[in-house]
């Protein structure tokens, strides 16, 4: 199994753009055959070192993985993400 960790710390960080925000990214939830699980969370503590939205996403292969990066409804979130964030850090492990 692979988990897929994403942070996201977006450019505006207002409650309706995080709301739409975590709606498009749980949108992904039944429309990628490769998705195993999809958790998505905003940060309650809001500090300065804070990411504003977690995506927790679980495949059962690497190939899995490889293949949601290029699924074309991964690629609408991509695109969403890159006019709203302002930066993100990713981790993928077997576990």
């Amino acid at each position: 199994m692979i988990k897929h960790i994403v942070l996201f710390k977006l450019k505006d960080t207002s409650a309706e753009n995080i709301e739409h925000t975590v709606s498009v990214l749980r949108g992904l939830n039944g429309k990628v055959e490769q998705l195993r699980g999809l958790e998505v969370g905003i940060d309650v503590v809001k500090s300065a070192r804070s990411y504003d939205i977690a995506l927790i996403a679980e495949f059962d292969s690497l190939e899995d993985l490889e293949g949601y990066q290029v699924h074309p409804e991964h690629k609408k979130v991509i695109e969403h993400m890159s006019q709203v964030r302002e930066s993100q850090v990713a981790v993928d492990f077997e576990y």
